[in-house]
């Protein structure tokens, strides 16, 4: 973990092409899978940021075999894996570890581990999890422990009753909770999942998971049936392209009015958020590849007016992207309505911006009214979290004079070098020690 800070001189000039990294929340439950093996697992297009390094020095911890074969490319084979050994205090610092639970139960049918660290954008109970893993026949114990003096959370599961078939209902539609409850139910000759989500990451797991040798049906859909109970294969797999860092690129391209074009965007998994962009008064044009992927060639927009964005579930306007809009809300005509149901800490980051500027008027932890236009000025803020910080490196390149952004550890976890990728553009990011 790095206390780094970034410092950014705004008002540059930015043009040029970025290219889009692997997804970051597609790796994680890929990567969860491998701990259902003894055979080996090839992963490639790892996108080389803090969560997925932390990850994997979990695994080694556990004795699980980690070779790099390139840049972007592992083989993990999981055959001497002892979930007793796993330095658990790693699994603090991102949400990504609450997908370990699954899969070991899966594996070894006991497993635990402290509260899952990550963002500081709401409580992120995991109260669905532990009501999925219920349903299942798992019992977990909440207890608490204490190390160097501090006192932490922690959770022990354990199967205590196995039947062949299991019907299962989310509480909501958690990306990680279906995540988790997909994993566990490979444990299983048949289990009904309803309720759950259809986002890219899942999508993502049940390619894996077919490769394994597990029969899914029910694919991209709210009802998912897993037929398990049998010993799983090793795969090979190339992660997707994020599309929560492309749509990121895009907005930052929009905001600072930048003549940028986005390579590798996953265009499925951004119709809706393309299609807001449109109706926003966004222009760009969509340059079709193939295999679902294009690229998105920003274009001159004169006349932005963002009335309101509620994010919701696939296929709705992501969350993640949510805080990022709210930048190019200062830069628009009128006033915008940002309103996140689900977390109540995802407006933090607003804070900053007002403190650089804009004009914020909170109605209540979920829901904000930002006003535009505004000039945004360089200040110091801080980062409270992945997507905040990435929007407060927008904020930085808009204002003018001085940005420095501290606390960088919550934007690396999700972007990789993002200040290199980002001079490449012309902006002038410094990181500093």
């Amino acid at each position: 973990m790095t206390d780094d800070k970034l410092i950014i001189e705004g008002k540059k000039k930015l043009s040029g092409e970025i290219e889009v990294a692997g997804s970051k929340n597609a790796a994680f439950p890929v990567l969860a899978a491998t701990l259902l093996t003894e055979e080996d697992c090839i992963i490639d297009n790892l996108p080389l940021i803090e969560d997925i390094y932390r990850l994997l020095e979990i695994y080694e911890s556990m004795g699980v075999t980690v070779e790099w074969l390139a840049e972007r490319k592992i083989k993990i084979n999981a055959k001497n894996a002892n979930p007793k050994k796993m330095d658990a205090d790693l699994a603090l610092k991102f949400r990504g570890s609450v997908l370990l639970i699954g899969a070991l139960l899966a594996r070894f049918g006991k497993a635990s581990l402290p509260q899952p660290g990550g963002c500081v954008i709401g409580v992120r109970s995991i109260d669905t999890h532990l009501d999925v893993f219920e349903q299942m026949g798992v019992v977990a114990k909440k207890e608490k422990t204490k190390k160097n003096g501090r006192e932490r959370n922690a959770y022990s599961f354990t199967i205590k009753q196995k039947k062949d078939e299991y019907f299962v209902i989310l509480d909501e539609i958690s990306v990680t909770a279906t995540a988790n409850a997909t994993l566990l139910a490979t444990a299983f000759k048949k289990v009904t999942i309803f309720g759950g989500d259809v986002d890219y990451p899942n999508r993502e797991l049940i390619k894996v998971l077919t490769k394994m040798g597990t029969r899914i049906e029910g694919g991209g859909s709210h009802q998912l049936e897993v037929f398990g109970g049998q010993k799983l294969k090793g795969f090979t797999h190339s992660i997707m392209y994020d599309p929560i860092e492309a749509g990121t690129f895009i907005v930052l391209a929009a905001t600072t009015k930048g003549d940028i074009t986005i390579r590798n965007v996953e265009y499925y998994y951004l119709s809706y958020f393309l299609k807001k962009l449109k109706s926003f008064g966004i222009n760009f044009d969509i340059i079709h590849k193939g295999n679902n992927l294009v690229d998105i060639k920003m274009l001159p927009s004169k006349n932005i007016v963002i009335k309101k964005i509620q994010s919701l579930p696939f296929p709705g306007f992501p969350s993640d992207l949510l805080q990022i809009i709210g930048v190019l809300a200062t830069q628009t005509k009128g006033s915008t309505v940002l309103h996140d149901p689900l977390y109540e800490g995802r407006l933090k980051y607003l804070d900053a911006l007002s403190k650089m500027g804009a004009e914020i008027f909170l109605s209540d932890p979920h829901r904000a009214t930002v006003n535009g236009v505004t000039k945004l000025y360089g200040q110091d803020v801080g980062s409270f979290d992945l997507r905040g910080g990435a929007s407060l490196i927008i904020a930085g390149l808009i204002a003018e004079g001085t940005t420095t952004i501290s606390n960088t550890y919550q934007i690396d976890r999700g972007y990789e070098k993002i200040e290199e990728r980002l001079n490449k553009l012309g902006a002038n990011i410094k990181r500093v020690k």
